[in-house]
């Protein structure tokens, strides 16, 4: 005896399994445009245009933060208001000469646009200050003298440090250090 069986189906797209087998490719494709989207409303572009050139200049670099060093320099920025307030006091060994303007860049990590350079005027006492744009979120910022012998410089979470302490790099706090380790080599 044979047995038949009758299969009665209806047409394919009443059937889960194909739309269950489409969904996969329906979503990468979804999620392609939504990232090609993405890529193309913001830009990436490279935070300085000069780049080739900074890295050149990585030498000098060093050589004012051993300077800043030697000077004995430290900053505390303190941001006040609304984020547009900015207040330095400064720091130096005794003797040391402190200029009567400082020279402050304040760079985002990936957006230029929203880079700043400001003058910080003396109020007396080793404390600087300036009107700037709000600033939210991390900075790296750049201290400088106004004929650039030395600089300070550093990272900053502005919304979760309202004040930042900069010093010079532990590189050049101990130049010596690092000459004698490399000369045991």
């Amino acid at each position: 005896m044979k047995s038949t069986r009758a299969t009665d189906s209806g047409p394919w797209y009443r059937e889960p399994w194909p739309w269950l087998i489409m969904l996969g490719p329906a979503v990468v494709i979804v999620a392609g445009v939504a990232t090609a989207y993405l890529a193309v409303i913001s830009n990436d572009g490279l935070v300085a245009d000069d780049y080739y050139k900074q890295g050149l200049a990585i030498n000098q670099r060093g050589e004012r933060d051993q300077r800043a060093a030697e000077l004995g320099l430290q900053a505390e920025l303190i941001l006040g208001g609304n984020g547009d307030r900015l207040r330095v006091l400064l720091r130096a060994n005794d003797g040391t000469a402190l200029p009567a303007t400082l020279a402050l860049r304040i760079t985002h990590p990936t957006r230029p646009g929203f880079d700043q350079s400001v003058s910080l005027r003396s109020e007396g006492g080793g404390v600087y200050g300036a009107e700037l744009a709000p600033i939210h979120g991390r900075w790296r910022l750049v201290l400088e003298d106004e004929r650039q012998e030395w600089l300070l410089a550093g990272d900053w979470e502005s919304d979760k440090q309202p004040t930042l302490r900069l010093t010079p790099s532990a590189r050049a706090a101990a130049p010596e250090e690092k000459n004698s380790a490399h000369n045991e080599r």
